[in-house]
């Protein structure tokens, strides 16, 4: 879903790594995207320090951009991050204008410095850029929404049209009109898109 991370220049902004959730709903993110350092990954799995993470809290409750160093950090989770090469850090979170899209949020890091105010406005504009990228069509109509759900039940365009009571015609237009709206280039990538979207 996400453009490539280059395009939007992250490994400049952040060359020791960062990681992005985009439109995290109630639990999950849409998708994300890590690349901090694959050691300290496997050492933020294994000792569960996720909770404990004052990047995560602030994600869930802040917007906009803020450096680490603003951040209380009672059990020393950026501290030991230092470690790994990513002694200096920022956190960004946006979310849309009804709260009910949800929430996109990444921390960066560098290893050399402090970031500076354009670099946490340069995060903070990415970080809305990729939000915004990852906005799900909301004008499927209902029975282009019903073909792809048949597609992706594997029906064939004649047993849909059987079922649905129409013309192979009528099936094959929905489904020209669900890539098109989903920016698809073939009826499987757009019922992979409308399933990330939750549309069906």
């Amino acid at each position: 879903m996400m453009r490539s991370v280059s395009t939007y220049g992250l490994d400049r902004i952040a060359p020791a790594g960062f990681y992005m959730a985009v439109r995290v709903g109630f639990a999950f993110p849409l998708s994300e995207c890590n690349r901090f350092p694959k050691r300290w990954v496997e050492t933020y799995t294994r000792e569960g320090l996720l909770i404990d993470d004052p990047c995560f809290d602030w994600a869930y409750h802040g917007r906009g951009a803020a450096r680490w160093s603003a951040l209380s950090d009672p059990k020393g989770v950026l501290e030991r991050a230092a470690a790994f090469g990513l002694a200096y850090g920022a956190v960004c979170a946006v979310q849309g204008e009804t709260g009910c899209d949800g929430r996109t949020w990444g921390m960066f890091a560098r290893a050399d410095r402090e970031f500076t105010d354009i670099e946490l406005a340069e995060v903070e504009y990415v970080v809305k850029q990729v939000h915004a990228q990852a906005t799900p069509p909301r004008r499927l109509t209902k029975a282009e929404l019903e073909a792809l759900s048949m597609v992706k039940n594997g029906m064939l365009v004649k047993q849909m049209a059987e079922t649905l009571g129409v013309s192979e015609g009528a099936i094959k237009q929905r489904l020209k009109n669900a890539k098109s709206k989903l920016n698809a280039n073939n009826s499987t990538q757009a019922v992979t898109l409308a399933m990330d979207y939750g549309l069906i």
